[in-house]
């Protein structure tokens, strides 16, 4: 039988093709995608349940039915990664496990992380065009683009 190989796909072998191509043309980086986080935070779908519910209770000022009951045994399989980036704007990740003996937190959090940074390239994507769409806007009418900006 033939066996093909797989293309490497990841972000560092992405950036190498690029590169090696010479394309130097404006592009959202895995690098300035990075810098773009503010912070990262991870909790189980337990964990945010167990939260809420303390949450009612304390608002309420106590116990309300069933506010205290266990959560249901797959939400400690559901890791959600949320990630704030520097404007304050917020994307998650998740992760689920199928089979509680294969849960592992470490290989959780990763993969929640990586689902939530596949959201923020179309974004900085967005942000990078519309950019260079007032770049350009600017140019074609003579004027400075550092003032548009500015307005």
């Amino acid at each position: 039988m033939n066996h093909i190989q797989s293309p490497d796909n990841t972000d560092p072998a992405i950036e190498r093709d690029i590169l090696a191509k010479g394309l130097t043309a404006a592009r959202v980086t895995a690098a300035a995608l990075e810098a773009n986080i503010a912070s990262e935070h991870y909790f189980t779908a337990a964990q945010g349940d167990a939260q809420a519910k303390m949450d009612a209770v304390l608002s309420r000022g106590g116990i309300i039915n069933g506010e205290g009951s266990a959560p249901p045994a797959p939400l400690d399989l559901l890791t959600i990664c949320v990630l704030v980036l520097k404007n304050g704007f917020t994307v998650t990740g998740e992760s689920a496990c199928a089979s509680p003996e294969n849960f592992d937190a470490e290989i959780g959090r990763r993969i929640a992380r990586t689902n939530a940074l596949q959201k923020i390239w179309p974004l900085m994507g967005y942000e990078l065009k519309e950019r260079l769409h007032r770049k350009a806007q600017a140019l074609s009418r003579g004027s400075s683009p550092l003032r548009q900006e500015e307005a």
